[in-house]
């Protein structure tokens, strides 16, 4: 969530600032702005809205200075307003400050500043940091050592920079529980929330960990320990050139179908993962005595799909739970391994997650498309998507990405505990390598037929997406794509769990969108069309996604999506890409905000 850039150069950086502004605007686009130092002075514009549409009322170009910050929000505290943009300036307007974050504490630092003669401007939480920073140094009349102890203040997480006109040659910031990297650039320094703050301009970087801050100027960069003052000396790291971008639609009107068009390639590179690192992952699942899925959102929604790869083809059942109530319900320990899915490798969910798993002795490994993220350097085993950019705040191919990666673990611990034949490998492995043919073809063909659907029927305001076995896992994700692009409620579910309770909401109001199983899945098949039957006698209307000749009567729906027929194995995915694709044209038809859904964002890093 929010997205921060900073930069510190021999020439004006504002161009620098705004480029970074943009390439971060996924993380949140309630409102942005950009505060340099000139002259002795700190100059703000802010104001609520896009960065395009702020770009445009703030004149950002007109600024000039050699050291700036810049933000993008997305509120938590307080309404989206040009006072609660960021950056906060203190009293004096001596000190100008961007964090992302939550500070807990942030109601009686602020009582006590207030009897001490602050006035504050916004309802923010972040405002307090800036005047808080700014009492110290009254006191000290020295930056770092008043930055250090209002660090020591603070509770929650937090991302921060500082710049001040008492030291107009130097970038402050600090990190707790979110995420903060620093650029090394050929004159210049950088700070972001990720490297997309600055990837046209350096891939040399340096990752700041939880409780450090950092003293950055243009000839160098000094970490310290917040609790300690201590330094810490860290080497730059040299960033792969994947999973990073230039905000580039190409030929398509959103990022959305420009990433639903790349999942071919996505899932090629998928494919083309060294079996090594796969081998291993599957190696130490297999070694352990208790093994976890866990991701939240469209993550947790994967490792639902991959729980049913792994119980199918390696005959072992390995839970699934959602990030936010992993500590709750997890019994980890020695022995136990905790497979993590996250697009960005930020989400404070499921960090937390596997730092609970971390501290009691468990295995933990994740699948991430972000290389300098968190999640990468904190686990004990990472396998890089390698699935590029994805802008849109949807997921979309990465989150067929990750199923693939996920699905190959699934047939290599098959392999190695006896469950499958080595003619049964091969075969599947066939049928994988002819998957991104396959969407290829369906992605160039499924949008003139699922238009028809989408614009008729985009007024209904009730969905329910339903499916049985693995298919119930792709109607949960396929529901909240539909939902997030949307805005219609949409509610996912087993086609079994619908007659207990949820039917008596089915109406001639109410819609419902049946994913088929490919009928060689006869038990599935059979049961989805029961549901589906059931629904009609209640008058309610049926939306079927099914395969190409599967023998489900036209009878059975009111509307169809016909999907090409394909083996059970891949089945899956060509579902999860149809109800993307659904979701997309939807959101089309109603006009939304498909790339910048609102109230969401990209990088879920706040609690």
């Amino acid at each position: 969530m929010c997205g921060i850039c900073g930069v510190i150069g021999k020439t004006n950086v504002v161009p620098q600032l705004l480029t970074g502004l943009r390439n971060l605007e996924y993380r949140g686009y309630d409102s942005c702005g950009v505060a340099v130092i000139a002259d002795g002075t700190i100059h703000l514009r802010k104001n609520v809205g896009a960065v395009e549409e702020v770009e445009q009322k703030e004149q950002f170009q007109e600024l000039e200075g050699f050291i700036g910050l810049a933000h993008t929000r997305w509120a938590t505290h307080g309404g989206v307003t040009r006072a609660n943009a960021h950056p906060h300036l203190s009293c004096s307007g001596d000190f100008a400050l961007v964090h992302n974050g939550i500070i807990d504490n942030y109601r009686p630092i602020k009582a006590w500043l207030k009897e001490r003669g602050h006035q504050f401007l916004s309802q923010t939480d972040t405002e307090v940091i800036v005047h808080l920073i700014e009492e110290y140094f009254r006191e000290s009349g020295e930056i770092e050592p008043a930055f250090r102890k209002a660090l020591a203040r603070l509770e929650g997480s937090f991302a921060l920079a500082l710049i001040s006109t008492h030291d107009p040659h130097t970038l402050f910031c600090a990190r707790q529980e979110s995420p903060l990297i620093i650029g090394v650039g050929n004159g210049n320094m950088y700070l972001g929330s990720d490297m997309n703050a600055f990837v046209e301009y350096t891939r040399e970087v340096i990752c700041l960990e939880d409780g450090e801050y950092a003293v950055v100027r243009r000839d160098g960069v000094t970490i310290r320990q917040m609790q300690t003052g201590k330094r810490v000396v860290r080497a730059c790291e040299q960033m792969p050139d994947e999973g990073y971008t230039i905000n580039d639609k190409g030929k398509y009107q959103h990022f959305m179908l420009k990433e639903i068009a790349e999942e071919p390639e996505v899932v090629q590179k998928a494919l083309e993962i060294e079996d090594e690192a796969i081998i291993r992952l599957a190696r130490t699942v297999a070694q352990s005595a208790h093994v976890y899925l866990t991701g939240i959102g469209t993550a947790f929604y994967v490792t639902l799909i991959a729980q049913h790869y792994f119980a199918r083809l390696a005959d072992r059942y390995i839970p699934a739970l959602s990030s936010d109530e992993f500590p709750f319900l997890a019994q980890v320990g020695r022995g136990s391994t905790v497979i993590a899915v996250s697009q960005s490798g930020e989400t404070i969910d499921t960090l937390r997650a596997l730092r609970y798993a971390k501290e009691r002795g468990a295995t933990t490994a994740a699948v991430v498309n972000v290389p300098s993220s968190s999640m990468v350097r904190e686990v004990d085993q990472a396998i890089l998507q390698g699935a590029g950019p994805e802008i849109c705040v949807l997921s979309t191919k990465s989150t067929v990405s990750q199923v693939i990666i996920l699905l190959r673990v699934a047939l290599e611990l098959a392999v190695l505990e006896g469950k499958l034949e080595a003619r049964m490998k091969e075969q599947y492995e066939q049928e994988l390598a002819s998957l991104p043919a396959l969407l290829t073809d369906l992605i160039a063909s499924l949008p003139a037929q699922v238009r028809v659907p989408a614009y008729e029927y985009a007024k209904v305001h009730n969905w329910f997406f339903i499916g049985r076995g693995v298919y119930s896992a792709v109607a949960l994700e396929s529901a909240l794509k539909f939902k997030e692009s949307s805005y219609l409620h949409a509610e996912g579910m087993s086609g079994g769990f619908l007659k207990h309770g949820t039917i008596a909401l089915i109406d001639e109001t109410t819609s419902t969108a049946a994913f088929v199983p490919p009928p060689e899945e006869k038990e599935l098949f059979a049961l989805t069309l029961s549901s589906i039957q059931e629904i009609k006698a209640r008058g309610g209307f049926v939306l079927g996604i099914h395969q190409e000749g599967d023998g489900s009567e036209e009878k059975f729906f009111d509307a169809e999506i016909v999907l090409p027929a394909v083996s059970p194995l891949v089945a899956p995915v060509v579902a999860l890409t149809a109800g993307q694709i659904l979701a997309y044209y939807t959101a089309l038809a109603l006009g939304r905000s498909i790339d910048k859904p609102r109230a969401l964002a990209k990088s879920v890093t706040v609690t």
